[in-house]
């Protein structure tokens, strides 16, 4: 039993466990960023019925309009991370709480109380009327819906749909969710999202890069990508107020999770706000999780947008990675689990606690956990260590890192907790290499951000990063050095050998340096 528990602690310390030291959100609202509290069942105007009475009150010489509906307002049950991508993949836009209930305190994510605490909830969606769901999934249909942006036809006509809207607001109990009359009538929300690093550009706030910004006003949804600066355009226009939230699928492919319920990526509420947008600029004094996930996905999307040639010139993670930010653990982690490294969890999850269900349905790739680390530069540096590694993985493959797990688990289980252990042990090689690799790129990648002179970060460990510092700072780009991180490389003799094969006009120098940190 106690190894078990030393194994299931070992997967979230994996790979990087032994670290080294290294205005606020807008809204009149208060904003939490726990557990979604629902009060009563409201009216939804968007319904076919709802909309036709509407339309009946402001065009009453029309007689009565035949309102075919554009949108159904549905939910399902997955029961499997495959059920839940499979609706993922057929819907634009998910919620996990219903879209019809008055919120009573707002937050970033909601789990039905009639479920059990482990299962995934209810997951909401809007589609088209002529949407055919995914065979197998649990679903049911709540109701039919009118949104006039999605219907052409009417579109054209000489009805004014925002007026009708608003009566709609108005005959369901709904109209104190209107902006004023003197305001505009439709508008298309706007806005800017960002984040501080108090110590790099003199504080000054800087976008939150390539992340959805999502509003919704009971069932009508708009969605769109804020660019490199932060700054976002809804293509729907609103005459209520609606709410927004930022869902950390970044464009670059990655995902942040997780909200401690099953999603896989994770979702910070902003609040109500007014049609014409909402701003947010993300201090370190706000919440600690929509803190994280800023400066996560601003260090990641960084990371992604240098491995080109005219850069690093070394290969990106792959495009579905998994992040999962973690506030209660330290360390981090690069296991590579949801691009099917390591499927046996069995034995692993049995004494997880409140991840276990988690663990089992949506694997993460990499952790970053931030149980010791507060500030933007220390976050930074961690998440670009784990992202050294799976760039890495791109190169080395699934049984490479599958024997650099297999050891990390070893050493932490039989060595006292640690995650490295002494180099000396079975597939000591791997570890050696892959954290020579990512100690290096922490050290370096952290100086180009914020300049002075390249931290010392893991030279004290027996794997030695120190070796890649020397022949960097003598001219070998980190495009050259990762070169030679190739499937065969499996200790640092086979990384001196490709090296050397490399770049053989620098013989005497690669074996100088790996002279002079040869272990014991």
């Amino acid at each position: 039993m106690k190894t078990e528990r030393l194994l299931l602690a070992a997967l979230l310390v994996l790979l990087s466990c032994e670290r080294v030291d290294v205005p606020s959100v807008s809204g009149d609202d208060t904003v939490y960023h726990g557990l979604i509290e629902l009060g009563e069942r409201l009216e939804d105007p968007y319904s076919v019925d709802n909309i036709t009475k509407a339309l009946e009150n402001l065009y009453p010489s029309k007689g009565r309009v035949e309102i075919e509906p554009t949108d159904l307002y549905m939910r399902f049950l997955p029961q499997t991370e495959d059920e839940y991508r499979l609706l993922e993949s057929s819907v634009s836009i998910i919620s996990d709480h219903p879209l019809d209930y008055r919120i009573v305190r707002e937050g970033d994510y909601y789990h039905d109380p009639s479920l059990p605490e482990g299962d995934i909830t209810w997951q909401y969606v809007v589609v088209p009327k002529d949407y055919k769901a995914p065979s197998g999934l649990r679903c049911e249909l709540i109701d039919k819906c009118y949104i006039s942006e999605h219907d052409a036809v009417t579109r054209a006509s000489d009805i004014d749909w925002a007026a009708v809207e608003r009566e709609a607001f108005r005959i369901t109990g709904n109209e104190s969710l209107l902006e004023p009359e003197t305001k505009a009538a439709s508008v298309c929300p706007a806005g800017r999202i960002t984040v501080v690093d108090p110590v790099l550009n003199e504080g000054k706030p800087f976008g939150v890069a390539e992340v959805m910004v999502v509003c919704n006003s009971f069932v009508k949804f708009s969605s769109a990508y804020t660019d490199r600066d932060g700054y976002y355009e809804m293509p729907v226009s609103f005459s209520s107020e609606p709410r927004y939230r930022l869902v950390f699928k970044n464009r670059k492919g990655f995902s942040l999770g997780l909200n401690l319920v099953l999603l896989p990526a994770s979702i910070s509420t902003l609040g109500k706000g007014s049609p014409e947008g909402k701003d947010a600029c993300v201090m370190p004094s706000d919440d600690g999780g929509l803190y994280r996930r800023c400066v996560v996905n601003n260090s990641a999307y960084d990371y992604y947008s240098r491995c080109v040639g005219t850069d690093l010139d070394i290969p990106a993670p792959p495009r579905n990675l998994s992040i999962w930010i973690l506030g209660e653990i330290k360390g981090g982690s690069a296991a590579m689990l949801h691009q099917g490294v390591f499927t046996d969890l069995g034995q692993l999850s049995e004494k997880y606690g409140k991840y276990a269900d988690l663990l089992n349905i949506f694997l993460p790739d990499i952790t970053i956990g931030c149980g010791d680390i507060k500030d933007y530069n220390s976050i930074y540096a961690l998440t670009v260590h784990e992202l050294a590694h799976a760039s890495h993985y791109m190169s080395a493959g699934k049984e490479y890192w599958q024997e650099y797990i297999k050891y990390i688990l070893r050493s932490f289980v039989y060595e006292n907790g640690s995650a490295y252990g002494n180099g000396h042990g079975e597939g000591a090689g791997y570890c050696e290499v892959g954290e020579m690799w990512a100690y290096f790129m922490e050290s370096a990648l952290f100086r180009d951000r914020y300049g002075g002179s390249m931290p010392d970060v893991g030279t004290s460990y027996w794997f030695r990063p120190q070796i890649l510092r020397y022949l960097y700072e003598r001219g070998m780009t980190r495009g050259e050095m990762f070169k030679a991180l190739k499937p065969s490389v499996t200790s640092a003799e086979d990384l001196e050998d490709e090296l050397i094969t490399l770049y053989p006009e620098r013989e005497t120098q690669i074996r100088q340096v790996f002279n002079r940190y040869a272990r014991s």
